[in-house]
């Protein structure tokens, strides 16, 4: 069984702190925008943008991952402007069904797009730390922000992602217990799998966490959601996630499942011809989970 304690330590859960420097909040088309500065104990600036509706209190909470697609610049822009594997901008849609949504820059995305990706994976690399290592942490950071908000159900919080947003949506999840549920699109499959039919290299540096897979496959790092709900969505032709290898990823999280008496709380949303993007399906399965498991709060 997985170590979880490793894992954090791996993921860098609490060595990447965030303070909010400032706020200001605006008006959009029949939700509230607010546009957050925080710092990282480095001194760095990193941009949040937060979506909700306009008469909040104690409501639930998306934690939102943003994806990686190559498009360094759109980061935290994704919750309002979308990118082109979405169906369109979640932040809206999660505002009108009531959800306070927080999504972050990641390293090298967005505003923070002034080094890249290779330059700050292998100086951190060098010095035994990892790029998604520092997402992981800040997004944890980002998470302990969220949940301290007055407006916010700290019970109620879920995760989304897709593509990178997707990995470390689930990873967290697995590490960290205040996420109720995670719903992820296009980034779920068996790592080794990956490895020996080359498809690993199609995925970015970012995501090399040195030893990984000798603490955990990425099978059983899902499974350690359980028992809370999970959705995972996937497209067979997408090249990212080739079928061989989600199925091994499965058989694993879904023993994790049943492992716990919660086989029904994990469900799977899987399309034979789509690829790597969000299908009109795979927006109304998300939307539909994160509606029925905060129905009742």
């Amino acid at each position: 069984m997985a170590d979880i304690d490793a894992l954090k330590r791996s993921f860098e859960i609490g060595q990447h702190g965030l303070r909010e420097v400032s706020r200001e909040t605006s008006k959009a088309d029949g939700f509230i925008v607010e546009h957050v500065v925080f710092e990282t104990h480095a001194g760095e600036a990193v941009r949040g943008l937060v979506t909700r509706p306009p008469d909040a209190v104690r409501a639930p909470a998306i934690l939102y991952l943003h994806a990686h697609g190559g498009r360094y610049g759109i980061g935290a822009d994704e919750l309002l402007d979308g990118r082109p594997a979405l169906q369109s901008p979640l932040g809206p849609a999660l505002a009108a069904m009531g959800f306070v949504t927080l999504a972050i820059d990641m390293p090298c995305f967005g505003e923070r797009a002034t080094i890249s990706e290779s330059t700050l994976s292998k100086a951190l690399l060098w010095q035994g730390k990892s790029l998604a290592g520092q997402m992981l942490g800040e997004q944890a950071a980002a998470l302990d922000w969220l949940a301290a908000r007055e407006d916010v159900d700290a019970r109620r919080i879920g995760a989304f992602g897709i593509s990178m947003g997707a990995t470390f949506g689930y990873w967290l999840a697995a590490v960290d217990p205040r996420i109720a549920c995670v719903a992820h699109l296009c980034c779920y499959a068996d790592f080794g799998a990956l490895i020996e039919s080359g498809a690993h290299d199609l995925h970015g540096i970012y995501l090399t966490i040195p030893g990984l897979l000798r603490q955990a496959s990425n099978g059983e790092i899902a499974g350690l959601v359980s028992p809370r709900p999970q959705l995972i969505c996937i497209g067979d032709q997408d090249p990212l996630t080739p079928p061989a290898a989600v199925d091994i990823a499965l058989v694993q999280t879904r023993a994790a499942y049943a492992a716990a008496g919660a086989s029904d709380r994990l469900s799977l949303h899987r399309e034979p011809e789509t690829g790597h993007c969000e299908s009109p399906a795979m927006r109304g399965a998300v939307l539909a989970f994160f509606a029925d498991q905060f129905a009742a709060g």
